[in-house]
């Protein structure tokens, strides 16, 4: 690709999936211009030598959103957008939207202070699951068995005091067997999926639950375009658990990894990702 096309690669560090996207680019002839996301500045007026497009891969939630809406306001489009990552990025609105559209999805209620917290969770009955608004690979979740562990964990996150503390996501504990389902969403199409096993109740990979590709049924890929578009589309992981009564998305992920699930499906998903990217950068 010799027309001084540039994809631009905005992350914080270079991990696998990083250099498995700067392979892609290079085999199909895209010359990439690296942006760090600590050091890129946005000024008021666009800056010389601005890419065609960014692909948005900063492990920071709050940067790969500023930094999005900084690249829009020059007129470079991101992937993914600033509203797709405002929107997935935050798990109460996430699960309001998903309801909005219909989209199944665990019993979740959102209470604002420690005294309501208790009251969602008798809500939505024990045992429930706790959860930041804003988070991945399972950090600061808390699985809550009776009140007494529920009055715990709330005075606990109470006494931190950071504002992701502050409001409490509370969402029903699903039996799942063992496993739940990522699909790996790229524009308009599922690219493929992975079952994640683990013996402990969270099974994300980045904890160390085992990965096996899953076959993309037509439920599964119904549901995973559903959530997607829910958000806004772009690249993104949806997350979804078996329960009793089916298929339920519990969460869609704006900035997800794919090296495991990668290396467990044998898709080139980096590929796809440069080739959907340098789409959006030509319309």
């Amino acid at each position: 690709m010799s027309d001084g096309f540039r994809l631009g690669l905005f992350s914080t560090i270079v991990r696998p999936e990083e250099k498995a996207i700067l392979a892609a680019a290079e085999a199909r002839g895209v010359a990439v211009q690296r942006l760090d996301d600590g050091e890129v500045t946005f000024g008021l007026e666009p800056p010389p030598g601005l890419p065609d497009v960014v692909l948005n891969r900063s492990v920071s939630h709050t940067r790969a959103l500023y930094a999005a809406i900084g690249y829009a306001h020059y007129g470079v489009p991101s992937v993914n957008a600033a509203d797709v990552i405002e929107l997935a990025g935050d798990k109460v609105r996430t699960s309001l939207r998903l309801a909005q559209r219909g989209v199944p999805t665990p019993k979740t209620v959102v209470a604002l202070s420690p005294e309501a917290a208790l009251k969602a969770i008798d809500a939505v009955g024990y045992p429930a699951v706790l959860k930041p608004a804003i988070g991945s690979w399972g950090r600061l979740m808390a699985k809550v068995d009776d009140p007494e562990s529920a009055e715990q964990i709330i005075e606990h996150k109470s006494a931190l005091g950071a504002p992701v503390h502050s409001i409490f996501y509370v969402q029903e504990f699903v039996q799942k067997p063992g496993r739940d389902l990522r699909a790996f969403v790229i524009g308009a199409s599922v690219v493929a999926a992975m079952y994640r096993r683990s013996a402990a109740w969270r099974t994300n990979a980045a904890r160390g639950a085992s990965a096996e590709e899953a076959p993309l049924s037509s439920e599964l890929t119904e549901l995973a375009l559903r959530a997607a578009d829910a958000v806004g589309g772009g690249v993104l992981a949806v997350d979804l658990m078996e329960s009793r009564r089916g298929l339920v998305v519990h969460e869609v992920n704006p900035t997800p990894e794919f090296k495991i699930l990668a290396a467990a499906t044998g898709v080139d998903i980096a590929g796809r990702i440069v080739d959907h990217a340098v789409e959006v950068g030509r319309r």
